[in-house]
């Protein structure tokens, strides 16, 4: 442990207290300070706990003092960040603007990139490198601001030690949301955007190219597991399902080989890794190994531009990967620094010699890095040292404020610095830098969203390229944040179509989704629209129903106006109907000509030519009635199709009655005593045809007036198509007229009946008989066809009957009468009717 000065290692102190209980009481620490890596004295000190070196962790086994952690080789990565530090400090104290007259000095220590090497570091950089402080331990802390760690787990550590004490830590590329928690962290502030603005935007790269079935992997830290876990609730809310979350640590080998495993048998084509550029070097090893490709890697700012990554094997992995990374920030003489400057400043010795390192360490315990004295290769690649520019110059513009700095009088030197001062002081900085940009932080202590969409590509010398193909920045309105250029990237394998991730084909229009059990929403099958049902876009989650006068077409994609159903003169049926209703007419004008042409013979005369021939003009009524229930319905025709049936045909039954009322007159009279065609004379006879008639007149009448039919559509009966037909408006008034047209048939029949027995030669009662007997079969027939028969075809049954029931009473009442008349005029006698020949 370092000397205590603050108070923050008061176990240890304790400890110390207990051992010397006799003697004077000293403030020393336990165990052997630690030395700085680098170190510069100033008036202000700024510190840094630098991972320069992967290490290599000491068993734990707690029955014996643990060894130190072993520092295996340098990283380069992290490596350069300290020197951006120093460059960024130098120049501050260079400036006669910026603090003009104080100093910044700095303290960096190696924690060898472990988390246990961090809470060594942080006591370190509290606390100073003195052995005894005297009989108090409380005090100033020996840095003003520290520059925090790179990863969010170590920078967590740091800030929980530094919390209590409200020392200032600036992190340059922790990025966990969970450091946003000011209740947790009030003393934290960062330079780089928060995961959430990340991990939702990941989110937004998915979707935008339609990769709905994806794989997760994260590191196994706060880091991975709180970017992943903001990641996975955006994924739900945008409806991008995730096959596999799978998580390790750098230190969990088997996990490791678990997460290659899923990986392999996945069928998900997109991996979203979400780790430190630490962990996934160790998952690239490892699919290089297996010989793994052909995935799509979306990547974080961690590794996507890490050049760690990038070996002679990692492009058959990694190449056409896309990722958010940090902004390349152009500082003008920093290549320089890193290159000359810095060596010749900080290591005043050459590989090989003894000399001292600033006075403190031989160069030789840092052979390892002077061995990249002269590397360069990856200057022009740095982004990250924007970031930690801009936190070293936020911690001078804060102490610049809390000092009074102007440029003519300098800075107020007696003015004592303390860190929640400058916690309050950093809260408030806003400043730019040379480069143009613009800085301070917002309530959370971060910066603006700023990202860079890179993609890994291979150069026309071979070499591995992260270029720009678009940029997120969360500062610009709506629609204008992510914008990406999609022809400028190169997909895994060279390809230049987009790869295809998901876990079902797209629906295409016509059908629907229908989850698959026990599976994402994202699983799914395609199944078609029902009838009258259409879905009009892709991947649609239902179907819907056409208005009622439309249809689904074959597709089920659109919605097209039914069919419209009615018998139009056009069909053949109705061609066939219309022949025949023609024809019954000739045939009736033809039997009214022929009697006509006969009426003063006995035969004519006998069966009361007056009625014969209204019977015949009524039959034509019959016949022509039927062409109103042809063609497309309207309100005129509506009314005069059942209202003329039914005059007509109760015209054409009273006539029968009448001639069936005079037979059975003219029969009873012949018997003696008997004179009873006084009261059915041609008088009573034309009498009774026209009450009969006004009654139906009237029962029509009333129905037209109280509720008529109408033209009505339809859509009930069948779904694809649209019936056109006549409603009846009141069914008692249809059935009334039919009723009342049956009464008289049945009259007509019971008395053609009784009369069925009448002389052979004179026995049209019998003819009447046959004539109503067929009239009243084919109406009681037509009502329960017309009832269950659909559509246009209802019609073509009432058409049916009206012409079989005419044409059954033309030919049985006049046809015997036409073939006396025409075949056999010697039986068109007199004698004969009477039947005494």
């Amino acid at each position: 442990m370092a000397p205590v000065k603050t108070g923050v290692v008061f176990v240890g102190l304790l400890f110390a207290f207990a051992a010397t209980e006799e003697e004077a009481p000293v403030c020393q620490i336990l165990g052997s300070p630690e030395i700085p890596l680098l170190s510069k004295e100033g008036d202000v000190t700024i510190g840094e706990p630098f991972p320069s070196t992967a290490n290599l962790q000491p068993p734990l086994s707690f029955t014996v003092k643990p060894t130190r952690l072993t520092c295996s080789s340098v990283n380069l990565r992290e490596f350069r960040f300290a020197q951006i530090m120093i460059f960024a400090i130098e120049e501050i104290n260079k400036s006669d603007v910026l603090l003009p007259n104080v100093s910044i000095g700095y303290r960096i220590y190696d924690n060898c990139g472990s988390t246990l090497s961090s809470m060594r570091a942080v006591m370190a950089l509290m606390n100073g490198d003195e052995g005894t402080t005297g009989k108090s331990c409380s005090g100033q802390s020996a840095v003003h601001a520290i520059i925090g760690e790179s990863e969010s787990s170590s920078t967590i550590v740091l800030s929980r030690t530094t919390g209590p004490f409200k020392i200032p830590v600036i992190s340059h590329s922790a990025t966990c949301e969970c450091l946003s928690n000011r209740k947790e962290y009030p003393s934290f502030f960062r330079t780089i955007a928060s995961d959430l603005y990340q991990s939702r935007v990941l989110v937004q790269l998915v979707k935008h190219f339609g990769w709905t079935w994806v794989g997760a992997v994260n590191s196994d830290s706060h880091y991975g597991n709180n970017g992943m876990a903001i990641f996975l609730a955006a994924a739900q809310e945008e409806g991008v399902c995730v096959e596999y979350t799978e998580k390790f640590r750098r230190e969990e080998p088997e996990k490791l080989m678990k997460v290659v495993e899923v990986i392999r048998k996945s069928t998900a084509r997109v991996i979203v890794a979400f780790m430190a550029h630490v962990e996934m070097n160790n998952l690239l090893e490892q699919l290089s190994l297996h010989n793994i490709t052909g995935r799509q890697f979306i990547g974080v700012e961690a590794w996507i531009t890490a050049d760690s990554l990038v070996t002679p094997t990692s492009f058959t992995v990694l190449g056409g990967s896309l990722g958010f990374a940090v902004q390349k920030a152009n500082i003008s003489g920093l290549e320089e620094f890193l290159t000359k400057d810095f060596w010749q400043g900080e290591f005043k010795c050459k590989e090989g010699h003894n000399n001292s390192m600033t006075g403190t360490a031989p160069c030789k315990e840092n052979h390892n890095l002077t061995e990249l004295k002269y590397y360069d290769h990856d200057v022009t690649r740095l982004r990250y040292s924007g970031n930690i520019y801009k936190a070293i110059y936020a911690v001078a513009y804060s102490l610049h404020s809390m000092l009074k700095c102007s440029q003519s009088q300098g800075c107020d030197r007696t003015v004592k610095v303390t860190p929640w001062q400058a916690v309050e002081s950093l809260k408030q900085v806003n400043f730019t830098i040379k480069n143009g940009e613009q800085v301070w932080f917002d309530s959370t202590g971060a910066v603006v969203a700023l990202y860079e969409v890179v993609n890994w590509q291979r150069g026309s010398d071979g070499s591995v390229h992260f270029k720009p193909v678009g940029y997120y920045d969360a500062s610009l309105p709506p629609g204008k944040k992510f914008v990406l250029k999609t022809e400028a990237i190169i997909w895994p394998g060279g390809n230049t179509e987009l790869p295809v991730s998901v876990c079902s084909e797209s629906c295409r229009p016509g059908t629907r989704k229908v989850l698959q059990k026990g599976k994402p929403v994202c699983c799914y099958d395609c199944i078609p629209c029902a009838e009258g049902e259409i879905s009009n876009t892709t991947d649609s989650n239902g179907c819907k129903k056409c208005p009622e006068e439309y249809w689904s077409n074959q597709n089920r994609d659109a919605c097209v106006l039914k069919n419209v159903e009615f018998l139009s003169f056009t069909e053949v049926m109705s061609k066939t109907l219309v022949f025949f209703t023609v024809f019954g007419v000739v045939l009736t004008l033809i039997v009214a000509t022929l009697f006509l042409i006969n009426k003063d013979t006995p035969i004519v005369r006998a069966n009361n030519s007056e009625l014969s021939f209204l019977l015949l003009f009524s039959l034509t009524l019959c016949f022509l009635c039927s062409l109103t229930f042809i063609g497309r319905p309207s309100e005129w025709s509506c009314m005069l199709r059942h209202t003329a049936f039914g005059i007509t045909f109760v015209l054409c039954i009273s006539c029968i009655l009448g001639k069936t009322i005079v037979v059975l007159m003219a029969f009873r009279a012949t018997l003696p005593g008997r004179n009873l065609m006084k009261w059915f004379g041609p008088a009573q006879q034309r009498i009774s045809v026209l009450l009969f008639t006004l009654i139906q007149i009237v029962i029509c009448i009333l129905w037209l007036t109280i509720n008529p039919p109408f033209p009505f559509k339809n859509v009930s009966h069948y779904k694809e198509k649209i019936i056109l037909e006549c409603a009846l408006g009141s069914s008692i008034g249809f059935w009334a007229v039919l009723g009342y047209i049956g009464l008289l048939a049945v009259l007509c029949f019971v008395l053609a009946f009784l009369g069925r027995k009448l002389p052979n030669n004179f026995n049209e009662a019998k003819l009447i008989t046959f004539s109503m007997l067929i009239f009243c079969a084919v109406w009681i027939t037509f009502i329960p066809v017309y009832v269950s028969t659909p559509g246009k075809f209802t019609v073509a049954v009432e058409i049916f009957a009206i012409l079989a029931s005419s044409y059954g009473i033309l030919f049985c009442i006049f046809a015997p009468k036409c073939f006396i008349i025409v075949l056999k005029p010697e039986l068109n006698t007199k004698k004969h009717m009477m039947g005494k020949t």
